[in-house]
Parts: structure tokens; C-alpha cells; sequence
């Protein structure tokens, strides 16, 4: 049987609890990409604002002119486009949770995509 675990802040969410995969495979899991991840959390740490994304993506490319018109300082880490790197971006994925990029992260907390940045920017959030 497969126990699911609930994060506090994604209570609706049903996460897998990793406690329920085995050794090897959680060994596999922590290993995937684990540099690309590292960096991310780096950035995530050293500074206020976040965007992870990848070139050609419409909506990393709106939500960095939204930050750059709002007068918004931020950290760009981009990992490849449709071509490339898409393994790197899908430990990512894993890491965070959020299935979608652009990422963007304000003092540490992952507030979503190009919708909710833009409403962030928008209430004055960021």
C-alpha cells in the first residue's frame, strides 16, 4: 500500500512519501542531476528574487520584462530550451514541485509561474 504524505503548504496536493521508495531508487532519485539542483538552491538562497527558465520560452521571456519594467533586481539560471537540457529541467521540476517554468522564487519561497508573478508584481508583492 502506498502511503501519501501532505505538505503544509500544498494541502490539497498528495505528495509520495519518500519513505516509501526504496533505497536505491531514492538513491537514484537524490542523485539526478543533483549540481543543477545545488545551483538552483544557491541562487534561491543568495538572493531576493529567482527566475529559473530556458531560452525560448514565451513565458520566462514575459515574466523577465514584467521584473525588468517593475524595476525588479533578479537572478536568471536558465537550462537549455525545447532542444536541450531537458533532463536538468526536469530535476528541477522534481525538486520544486512546480510543473512549469518559469520558476520564480522571492526570498526563498516559490511563488509560481508568469500568472502569479505578474499578479505578485502587480500587488506589490515583489
Amino acid at each position: 500500500m502506498t502511503t501519501l504524505v501532505y505538505a503544509a503548504d500544498m494541502a490539497s496536493r498528495p505528495l509520495f512519501d519518500t519513505g516509501a521508495v526504496d533505497g536505491p531508487a531514492l538513491d537514484k532519485m537524490n542523485a539526478f542531476h543533483s549540481e543543477t539542483v545545488r545551483e538552483v538552491e544557491e541562487a534561491v538562497k543568495g538572493n531576493d528574487v529567482v527566475v529559473v527558465g530556458m531560452a525560448q520560452n514565451p513565458h520566462v521571456k514575459n515574466v523577465r520584462r514584467a521584473l525588468d519594467e517593475a524595476g525588479v533586481k533578479y537572478k536568471y539560471l536558465e537550462y537549455g530550451s525545447y532542444f536541450s537540457e531537458w533532463k536538468k529541467r526536469l530535476a528541477i521540476k522534481m525538486w520544486s514541485g512546480w510543473p512549469t517554468f518559469p520558476q520564480v522564487f522571492v526570498k526563498g519561497k516559490l511563488i509560481g509561474g508568469e500568472d502569479l508573478t505578474k499578479a505578485a508584481i502587480a500587488d506589490k508583492k515583489i
